[in-house]
């Protein structure tokens, strides 16, 4: 059950000149969420802007209590947050969403991300590898300056392989490639997937077409994430297009089973 708190900021990292890791206090809601879940924040009191940002849950350190997030400076919201000081609290609702990874009857797991899609596919790949689940981890990158959370990865992850797109770090091409010569040579029995559009098509086809149990994690504009906005409807794969029928990313997702959304 969600709930909004002021959580105080008890760390502040910056990954690259506009990613930043916040780390902050927030014991229910880490006791609560699940691998897929995400937030809303409040990034000021005054009026402007007036909506509250989505962001992704990165990592639940049941421990402590403390939830730690991720995310890039793209506009104005995100700019004023990425000033926020240690000691400071943020207006924080969550965890937000009813559809989370699950992989509880698997055993063989292929994890695969793209860009910044990649923070809320660690909490999946810790959780899965500490339950004893074989974790294959696939990431992919624009180019050696975008890369980020490398060594993370790697301790949550039975095998990581880590793309590039022009080869200018580790393997050169495209993470799902890698994957797809894997589905040729070893077992995989689900994939989870969160990234760009385009790869997150071609890992929904791929998975279709092997057969293979697929979930992805859509990033949508989640003003609410309560439904009421309707900013964050996607199609059902099965509604007729004379009546097309719609789910909310904030409240079906923000996963999904791969062959039950059109995208």
């Amino acid at each position: 059950m969600s709930e909004q708190i002021q959580a105080e900021l008890v760390k502040k990292v910056q990954l690259k000149p506009d990613i930043f890791q916040f780390s902050v206090k927030a014991p229910n809601i880490v006791r609560e969420a699940k691998p897929g879940n995400f937030i809303e924040i409040r990034v000021t009191e005054q009026t402007e802007p007036f909506l509250r940002r989505p962001i992704s849950i990165y990592n639940l350190d049941r421990e402590n209590g403390i939830l730690e997030f991720i995310f890039q400076v793209k506009g104005k919201g995100t700019e004023i947050l990425a000033k926020r000081e240690v000691g400071k609290n943020i207006d924080i609702v969550g965890p937000i969403g009813y559809g989370t990874f699950k992989y509880q009857d698997k055993q063989n797991l292929a994890i695969i991300g793209g860009g910044i899609g990649v923070f809320p596919l660690y909490e999946l790949a810790k959780c899965a590898k500490k339950d004893g689940k074989k974790v294959t981890t696939y990431l992919g990158f624009r180019n050696k300056d975008f890369v980020v959370l490398e060594k993370e990865f790697k301790n949550v992850s039975d095998e990581l392989i880590l793309t590039t797109d022009d080869g200018s770090y580790v393997r050169k091409g495209f993470a799902i490639n890698y994957l797809e010569e894997d589905l040729q040579k070893s077992k995989i029995d689900a994939i989870y997937a969160c990234g760009p559009l385009p790869m997150l098509r071609a890992v929904q086809k791929l998975a279709i077409e092997k057969q293979i149990p697929c979930q992805i994690s859509l990033e949508e504009k989640m003003a609410c994430g309560l439904g009421v906005c309707l900013g964050c409807a996607v199609k059902t794969a099965k509604s007729p297009k004379e009546a097309p029928e719609y789910w909310h990313v904030c409240k079906a997702g923000p996963v999904f089973n791969a062959q039950d959304v059109e995208i």
